[in-house]
């Protein structure tokens, strides 16, 4: 089925972004305490870890959106009436990826307003770059939430105690 390998390959794409990154701040952090031990503290450390942690926790929460690992309320939901869950569903859907279009196009304004601006600790790096994780991640998420839509959906249509692998 190619919905599900476009689903599985993103998981996989945005798994492998999360585990370098989580591999870049652990290095970065690493090096920060190594060089601040031998009396040698680099310029850039904090703000290289600060940059890393926020693109980690954009590209985390496209990845748990994937899984649908954020908080809800999926017993709120089975417990409605089948009509009621659907429009509970589309609604919660709504809400989410428009709340994520909205940061998107929020994120995209900041970016251009950043235009020419460069870091503080490594001058050579522009603000717009790091900066562009707010879209970017907007984006991502709203990708997750869509490719997670179906299987939400078979569960929010199914009868109450059937299972989600029941077959018919």
């Amino acid at each position: 089925m190619l919905f599900q390998s476009i689903r599985s390959g993103y998981e996989r794409l945005l798994e492998c972004v999360v585990i370098g990154l989580m591999a870049a701040i652990a290095i970065v952090v690493l090096l920060g305490i190594g060089f601040r031990t031998a009396g040698a503290a680099l310029v850039w450390y904090d703000e290289v870890a600060s940059i890393l942690l926020a693109w980690l926790t954009y590209y985390g929460a496209a990845l748990a959106a994937l899984k649908r690992a954020h908080i809800g309320f999926p017993g709120l939901v089975k417990a409605m009436a089948p009509a009621w869950r659907k429009l509970a569903v589309l609604a919660a859907e709504a809400i989410v990826i428009g709340f994520f279009a909205l940061v998107a196009w929020v994120g995209w304004v900041v970016v251009e307003i950043l235009e020419g601006d460069r870091l503080v600790s490594l001058p050579w790096m522009p603000q717009q770059l790091v900066q562009s994780v707010i879209p970017v991640g907007a984006v991502l998420f709203i990708l997750a939430q869509l490719l997670s839509m179906p299987d939400v959906w078979r569960q929010a249509v199914a009868a109450p105690g059937r299972s989600d692998t029941a077959t018919e």
